[in-house]
């Protein structure tokens, strides 16, 4: 049984971002590329396992750390495109869609801004990622840890920011972390957020 597609790490051109240096960038940009080999990789495994049709009892303990690793390993090479894809050079202010939708879930962007801030501010590694509702179109600002775990079933990425220690600490101290968060607010590509944003037109309702 042959998988049915390969994955093949994408290229993104941000040399120049504000705060974050073209050295961080390609440290990062091999980090991603090994987690796409990686992706590649396992689904080769479990594709053996499956050329019988069968999963016999002495391949299950192998076969079930294989597919929990892919999840692990799968989501790191999501998440970091949904990161790179969503940092520009030439960033701007956020978009009136996006504002729109932030207004109906949040008392204002200056909170929306607050809280997610404050999920990436969270003791620990990981992901502060904006989601939003597909049923409610409402957004809110979420932790997620070790890429699998965190994420929220049926809800999509609009705004992903990865703070691993490993998206800053060439430039900046671990303890420093505020720093990079506010580097990072300078190079959103808003017109990204944008499209990725399903504006709804319903009444005013706060997200949890």
């Amino acid at each position: 049984m042959k998988i049915t597609e390969t994955y093949r790490a994408r290229r993104f051109d941000l040399a120049g971002l504000h705060g974050i240096s073209d050295k961080t960038l390609e440290m990062h940009f091999k980090l991603y590329e090994g987690y796409v080999q990686q992706t590649n990789l396992l689904r080769e495994r479990i594709a053996e396992f499956l050329e019988d049709g069968r999963i016999d009892e002495e391949e299950k303990p192998a076969y079930s750390e294989i597919k929990r690793r892919l999840g692990f390993e799968y989501n790191g090479m999501v998440l970091h495109e949904y990161y790179f894809e969503n940092l520009t050079r030439r960033s701007g202010k956020a978009k009136p869609g996006f504002i729109e939708t932030v207004e109906a879930s949040f008392p204002d962007y200056e909170t929306w801004k607050t809280d997610f801030v404050g999920v990436g501010g969270l003791r620990g590694v990981g992901w502060a990622i904006c989601y939003q509702d597909a049923r409610t179109g409402l957004l809110s600002n979420h932790w997620v840890t070790l890429h699998e775990a965190g994420n929220i079933a049926g809800f999509q990425p609009i705004l992903v920011m990865d703070v691993w220690e490993h998206a800053f600490l060439l430039d900046y101290k671990p303890s420093e972390r505020s720093k990079y968060i506010e580097a990072f607010f300078t190079n959103i590509d808003w017109d990204c957020v944008e499209r990725r944003t399903q504006v709804h037109h319903a009444p005013k309702a706060r997200a949890v």
